[in-house]
């Protein structure tokens, strides 16, 4: 097999250490050697550039395109399988590699993207968002109609449960219809107009339930998980991750340290929601009075996380805010106390360890799958990483 030889650049390999000058040689897919003055049969000229291992985003919803009520209700059903091709090109040119879609996806456009058939970021899927009878996944309307995010179709069973023998049964139907990982509501949110984040959903014993069932198949489960007192549910049940994470209190991050449970803050998602109201974007008046509380006490818990120790890994909500704005959230996680090289850890090695993938991606190092993003300029200029993003290479082929 013919080597390819990064050649001229510095590496930052996904480790912490600062940029170091190297070059990286790919063959077969995979990295071979990573160091100074390597040769190959073919070079790519990274001269005044970065390297940096494939990005991963751990929170997305390539489904979804926008949150306004009309939008939902007026484009055909179908429509949303383009949009996801669409949304996961865009998001590959960003130099993200990997996706955790957190409702939405199904099996059918993870197939698609595997077999090459659509360019994108590799997936792994929840498929739905398990939710209690008027809980956050609940699209129910005083009106009496149903409008969630994402309609229930055959590839995507509804996910509604109450109860341990309900929460055994969608379990048991989302592992079969191919989620890689299950995501529960243990709160209420801000999309969801009639449930408050404050408050907690499903009990301990529903959580052990669905926790029990991930595990048996060999699976994680990750939590929607807003105020206090739900987080800590979750993270007693055994849940892997808490998403958003917005009102910890100093008893959620303990036991979130001694549980190992990782935090995907997503701090720019509640930042959309306010920007697409005032962009126009048809939301109740409870969404968005709750997304203008919830931005600070956010950020506060975050930095206070980050500050115990909590382990991070990188998550946007993309499809709550644009697909391709996505790296907004380096420079948010940096506000909140984050060193640069820690925001590309948790962007690159520390997230492929949340998903089960470090032995593959999340480093440039022997061994691993060559998933590569060559960065003009400062790689720690977060500001400007999109447009400094010159190309992407996925398994040591250029994507972008």
């Amino acid at each position: 097999m013919s080597r390819t030889v990064f050649a001229g650049g510095s590496v930052f390999d996904g480790t912490g250490a600062a940029p170091a000058e190297a070059d990286v040689v790919v063959e077969d897919g995979r990295i071979v050697d990573v160091g100074p003055g390597l040769d190959g049969d073919r070079v790519v000229d990274c001269t005044g550039a970065t390297l940096l291992p494939g990005l991963f985003d751990c929170h997305v919803h390539v489904t979804v395109s926008e949150i306004g009520l009309l939008p939902r209700v007026q484009k055909p059903f179908s429509y949303q399988f383009y949009e996801a091709a669409r949304n996961l090109w865009t998001t590959l040119k960003l130099g993200i590699t990997t996706v955790r879609d957190a409702a939405g996806a199904d099996l059918g456009i993870k197939q698609a993207v595997d077999d090459g058939l659509i360019p994108g970021p590799r997936l792994q899927i929840a498929i739905g968002l398990i939710s209690p009878t008027g809980g956050h996944g609940d699209g129910w309307m005083p009106s009496g109609h149903c409008v969630p995010l994402s309609l229930p179709h055959p590839g995507r069973p509804d996910a509604k449960a109450d109860g341990p023998d309900e929460m055994r049964r969608v379990a048991r139907t989302l592992l079969r219809a191919g989620a890689d990982v299950l995501k529960v509501c243990t709160t209420g949110g801000v999309l969801s107009p009639r449930d408050d984040p404050r408050h907690s959903q499903f009990t301990l014993e529903e959580l052990d339930v669905l926790v029990t069932e991930a595990r048996m198949q060999g699976r994680a489960v990750m939590a929607h998980a807003q105020g206090a007192e739900g987080i800590k549910n979750a993270v007693r049940a055994g849940i892997r991750s808490i998403e958003h994470g917005i009102y910890l209190d100093d008893e959620a991050i303990e036991l979130m340290l001694v549980n190992g449970t990782w935090l995907v803050p997503t701090l720019v998602a509640p930042v959309n929601v306010i920007r697409a109201a005032e962009q126009g974007a048809s939301l109740p008046d409870a969404v968005v009075q709750k997304a203008r509380e919830v931005v600070e006490a956010h950020a506060d818990s975050v930095r206070r996380a980050v500050a115990a120790g909590v382990r991070v890994a990188m998550g946007t909500d993309s499809g709550v805010g644009p697909h391709g704005t996505n790296l907004e959230e380096l420079e948010l996680m940096r506000s909140c106390g984050m060193s640069p090289a820690d925001v590309l850890v948790a962007s690159t090695s520390s997230a492929a360890r949340l998903l089960g993938m470090d032995g593959d991606l999340g480093r440039l190092a022997p061994g691993h799958r060559a998933d590569l993003v060559v960065v003009a300029g400062d790689a720690y200029d977060f500001p400007a990483l999109a447009g400094n993003v010159r190309e992407v290479w996925q398994d040591g082929v250029r994507a972008v």
